[in-house]
């Protein structure tokens, strides 16, 4: 318990300044673009890297990779149902909205820090999952009700998933690791260097991107999502964790899981479908921020 909410605190630090940066304009919002790229690009899969090159596989790790990608589905099925009577473009951008989640720069700086490497292994693999409905099925849900007689293209899904670098190091580690080969060692240490940079980057883009203006004019349909989206969440999560017979820390990982933020990846798909994007950026912060509480209060009831 001293243990977790110590780590919280420094993380609640972290993020404090990335927003007091930008609050000061010594960090323009924007500057979280180019800081973002480096996190997924680099110190996020040098982290995926060390930690899954010795990892040793077993059934409930693997279960984790379907327990993510069948929420996902679940979930995205259920937002189809919930905004069934909404207008297309509304319909589409809300059940884009509500599978999916963010863990590459949320997740993962704080469970490093509580957990270190034991948990970044369940969130990663619980994040293969993941990373199929936030490249695939939220993609494909907010292209086909962008406009009128849209045709699927799995082309472009299947392009995105090749080209997320952290998707492809959990791939070609997590094969190289069934196979019995391992990187070099110089190549592991290099990696792990690196890796060190992503806990307090990840945060401080969280700081930067956070935002307390919210729009009220769309109250109804916030409301709405974040029923779907924590009521469900957490009511499963709680559940699961209760009647499971795996390990705590596989529980913990369903658990924290199903009541992540939505995925970073919305914001540039509302930027490409052209949807609300001041909405969608409400939706990120609004998440985030209950999120961030609900963790709080699960790591101080739970762990």
């Amino acid at each position: 318990m001293e243990n977790f909410n110590q780590q919280f605190l420094y993380a609640v630090m972290i993020i404090a300044l990335g927003y007091l940066l930008k609050r000061c304009n010594i960090i323009k919002e924007q500057d979280g673009e180019g800081l973002s790229r480096i996190i997924f690009n680099l110190t996020l899969p040098a982290l995926i890297i060390v930690t899954f090159n010795d990892l040793k596989i077993d059934i409930s790790l693997i279960l984790l990779i379907f327990s993510g990608f069948i929420y996902g589905i679940f979930s995205a099925v259920l937002g189809l149902l919930v905004f069934r009577n909404e207008p297309r473009k509304t319909k589409g951008m809300m059940a884009m909205l509500v599978p999916g989640f963010n863990i590459g720069l949320f997740a993962y700086p704080l469970v490093e820090g509580i957990w270190g490497k034991e948990g970044i292994k369940y969130f990663g693999m619980f994040d293969v999952g993941n990373a199929f409905i936030v490249f695939g099925v939220s993609y494909l849900i907010g292209s086909y009700y962008s406009a009128e007689n849209v045709k699927l293209d799995m082309k472009s899904i299947s392009t995105k998933m090749v080209k997320s670098i952290p998707f492809m190091t959990y791939i070609i580690v997590f094969v190289l690791n069934l196979i019995g080969v391992h990187l070099p060692t110089f190549f592991l240490e290099t990696s792990e260097i690196i890796s060190l940079a992503n806990m307090p980057l990840a945060l401080l883009l969280l700081g930067i991107y956070l935002n307390f203006t919210f729009d009220r004019g769309n109250s109804k349909l916030i409301l709405k999502f974040l029923a779907i989206r924590y009521g469900v969440g957490l009511t499963l999560g709680i559940l699961l964790f209760m009647i499971l017979p795996f390990e705590n820390m596989f529980k913990y990982t369903l658990l924290i899981g199903f009541i992540l933020p939505t995925s970073v990846s919305v914001l540039p798909y509302s930027v490409e479908f052209d949807y609300n994007r001041k909405f969608v950026g409400t939706i990120s912060n609004l998440t985030i921020l209950i999120s961030f509480f609900l963790l709080w209060v699960i790591g101080n009831v739970v762990l």
